[in-house]
């Protein structure tokens, strides 16, 4: 077993129940139950949890000369104004905006009246803080709107006494409550103190708006951010600034697993600007505190240079010894056999294969990545003795203050995290070292201090997104039909036992549960580079091989792409029926259709120019991309525009839902063009974005996305609009140059025109 398996089981355990968490939620997208509810959001408005009033005694709203404080989320003061609290991280994704908006449609407020704050960390008000599995919108979709009807219902009811009518001849709209039949009109905040002193409602009695009531939801609503973004202002965790703050670095073994034996902390500690250097012996967890050397200093500038001076001798005897181009041989030799493992055995495979018309077989291939935020990793901490603050950017503060509080041995009540918006998450921030670094600083030094991360730091000591294999078969009938397919995923595995994060893959993976003679299986390779969720887990790897090759047996079987993926689809119906969240084949084929509508799918290309469809289901979300390509004499590719068809269900803001797929397009493209990462003797080679050369503004795309406003329960959407994107690519290279794509990235690995299709 690989030297470093207890770390990665570690990291394993820890963070594979955060990701397992968020798929099942994203799958789970459904109007939550009574029990449902109290479970996901302990606190959440209507729960009881955070009522104000002892039980029994009719739990009432907070009441002041100040404010109305219907629940956790909403304070309306009598000066009109409406306080909303966006409860979980802000990564870019949104949600300060989104679920703030879902709380004031059902309120029947003005937005123009809505102020946002982000919530204070505090589990028992607000259940689970997090942001990944794009699962914010799914899991808070029905409590928030169940927060803000309680509201109305209690204005209502306020008005209504007022006026002396009942509470079924008022209506609401902006902000306030109607009584047409004597044109009275009543503002929230000349109701507040009233609707205070009201019995908070039974929350089976609320009755919510239906998709055709909606004002605000499904319109377009800037990020309430935008303007201090803009401007610089200080949200971020970089830029928290503490009186007396000293500024850190630290370094860590280049090669997963090392441990300090020395170091020239004396030279470092005489360098201008330097306070203090010391090694962290850290408790051996990537995910907490690994041993390392950290640089105390009275600028980020001083920490920077005397970090470029450090010199450390490691000892890496039990350090990762992992080298990519020795597992690519590795797997090649493992191509042309079945896994392991049986993920899915279905049918007679081998039969389907003898008989078959026309049979094809493809290797794919897929490197690992680093989430490359635009804000490298930083936290700032101050111990004060018996306790600590910390300011971080993490997508899961309430695990961040779990570890914070086990590295340095205090009570979770003894560690408070204030919550920053972060300059990208992607998964990289599900993980908390960063935190831990900080506070065993700051205890090390008993003061405020800022840990930052150089961009080096965040390429080579990142959780990535784990390379891959699939060899692949598939048999054709005479008519053209796929009637068998085989898959030989190989992966990675840092216990002997189970997949790595986002290196696993299910029995659910389209088009295996609508493949009569199918079989998927498995061979996992040995693993000690740390790796982690990286933008919509297994998803945005997964479908670049199977999507891929779905067209490559298309284009074998002499058939439209188009066509061929709508019979595998077949008639409309759930994959897993009673399990909501499933894949349902109707809905696939709506955005199929309307993606290809919109593209102009069929139409006569230029020479050098072509079309692409690729369809994923990932995280609830069905959505379908057509790419439009060009390929020159020289093999160069263009991408000129991406059309995106989604069905997420009901739209929240449309502007903050365009934004995500737009930006998972980008994303998705980045990615598969140019990025790759090298790992030789268990260390990452590229360090800066000279060396991972991210997509440029002049080489994005057109993107144009196209949402099927279902009344399905929405999911999130700042993942599933990313894997569709490279299968897209990949076929749309095809169709103009007949050039096959099968490796990534595309320009460095995977167009060559040696590379073309195995059939017979």
């Amino acid at each position: 077993m690989n030297a470093q398996a207890p770390v990665q089981r570690a990291i394993t355990e820890q963070i594979s129940r955060d990701v397992r968490e968020f798929e099942s939620q994203a799958s789970a997208a459904q109007p939550l139950n009574r029990r449902s509810l109290l479970k996901l959001g302990s606190g959440l408005g209507l729960g009881l949890a955070f009522y104000l009033g002892a039980p029994g005694q009719g739990a009432k709203a907070a009441a002041s000369a100040k404010e109305f404080s219907p629940n956790a989320f909403l304070r309306i003061f009598p000066d009109g104004k409406i306080l909303i609290y966006a409860k979980n991280p802000e990564v870019g994704q949104g949600v300060k905006t989104s679920l703030p908006m879902i709380v004031a449609e059902e309120l029947d407020a003005a937005w123009a009246d809505v102020v946002v704050e982000q919530s204070i960390i505090d589990a028992q008000l607000y259940g689970r803080q997090a942001a990944g599995g794009s699962t914010s919108i799914p899991v808070n979709w029905d409590p928030l709107r169940r927060a803000g009807a309680a509201a109305r219902s209690m204005l209502v009811s306020a008005a209504a006494k007022q006026w002396g009518v009942k509470d079924s001849e008022c209506t609401t709209a902006d902000s306030a409550v109607l009584h047409a039949a004597s044109n009275r009109r009543l503002s929230y905040g000349e109701l507040s103190i009233k609707a205070a002193s009201l019995p908070v409602p039974d929350p089976k009695s609320l009755t919510l708006k239906s998709r055709d009531q909606f004002k605000l939801l499904g319109t377009r609503v800037g990020g309430v951010d935008n303007p201090q973004v803009v401007s610089g202002a200080p949200l971020f965790g970089i830029d928290q600034v503490l009186p007396g703050m000293a500024y850190a670095v630290f370094e860590k073994c280049p090669a997963t697993g090392g441990k300090v034996v020395s170091a020239n902390l004396d030279h470092i500690k005489s360098l201008p600007g330097v306070m203090d250097a010391f090694v962290l012996e850290g408790n051996g967890v990537v995910q907490d505190l690994m041993p390392g050397v950290a640089i105390v200093a009275d600028s980020t500038w001083a920490a920077f240079k005397a970090k470029l001076a450090l010199q450390v001798v490691w000892d890496e005897s039990a350090a990762s010894k992992d080298s990519w181009s020795a597992i690519n041989v590795k797997a090649r030799e493992l191509a042309t056999q079945n896994g392991a493992q049986d993920i899915v055995k279905k049918g007679d495979v081998d039969k389907a294969f003898a008989g078959a018309a026309k049979k094809l077989e493809a290797f794919y291939s897929y490197p690992f990545l680093p989430h490359a935020p635009m804000e490298p990793q930083n936290c700032t901490a101050w111990f004060k003795g018996d306790h600590i603050e910390l300011w971080a950017p993490t997508q899961t503060p309430q695990r961040g203050q779990q570890q914070v509080a086990g590295v340095l041995k205090l009570a979770e009540d003894k560690v408070t995290v204030h919550q920053t918006r972060a300059g990208g998450g992607f998964g990289r921030r599900l993980v908390n070292d960063f935190m831990c670094e900080a506070a065993a600083i700051s205890q090390r030094i008993n003061g405020p201090v800022k840990l930052q991360w150089t961009r080096e730091d965040d390429t080579r000591h990142d959780f990535y997104r784990v390379g891959g294999f699939h060899s692949l078969t598939g048999a054709l009938d005479a008519s053209g039909k796929l009637i068998g397919l085989r898959d030989h995923f190989i992966t990675f595995t840092a216990d002997g036992k189970t997949p790595v994060i986002g290196g696993n893959i299910t029995a659910e993976e389209f088009p295996m549960p609508l493949i009569e003679n199918a079989l998927l299986t498995q061979t996992m390779l040995p693993l000690g580079t740390p790796c982690g969720a990286w933008r919509a887990p297994r998803s945005n790897s997964v479908a670049f091989a199977v999507q891929s090759f779905i067209h490559e047996l298309a284009t074998a079987a002499g058939r439209d792409h188009l066509e061929f993926l709508l019979e595998i689809m077949g008639e409309p119906r759930w994959l897993a029926p009673g399990t909501p969240g499933a894949l349902n084949t109707g809905r696939a084929s709506g955005v199929i259709k309307l993606a290809a509508e919109k593209a102009g799918w069929g139409r006569a290309m230029p020479p050098g120019r072509g079309l692409g469809l690729a369809f994923y289901f990932s995280h609830a979300g069905h959505i379908a991309e057509v790419a439009e390509v060009s390929v020159d004499a020289t093999m160069n590719v263009r991408v000129h525009k991406v059309t995106v068809a989604a069905d997420i269900g009901p739209i929240v803001n449309l502007s903050g839902a365009e934004n995500q797929v737009q930006g998972s397009v980008i994303d998705g493209l980045s990615t598969m063009m140019n990025l790759e990462l090298s790992i030789e003797h268990g260390r990452i080679q590229e360090g800066n974005f000279h060396d991972y050369p991210i997509l440029r503004m002049a080489e994005a795309p057109e993107v144009e996305v196209h949402f099927i406003q279902s009344d399905f329960p929405p999911t999130g959407v700042g993942e599933p609009g990313l894997p569709p994107l490279a299968p897209a690519v990949a076929n749309a290279v095809f169709a103009a140059s007949g050039q096959r794509v099968r490796a990534l990235p595309m320009m460095k690995r995977g167009l060559r025109r040696t590379n073309v299709a195995s059939a017979t």
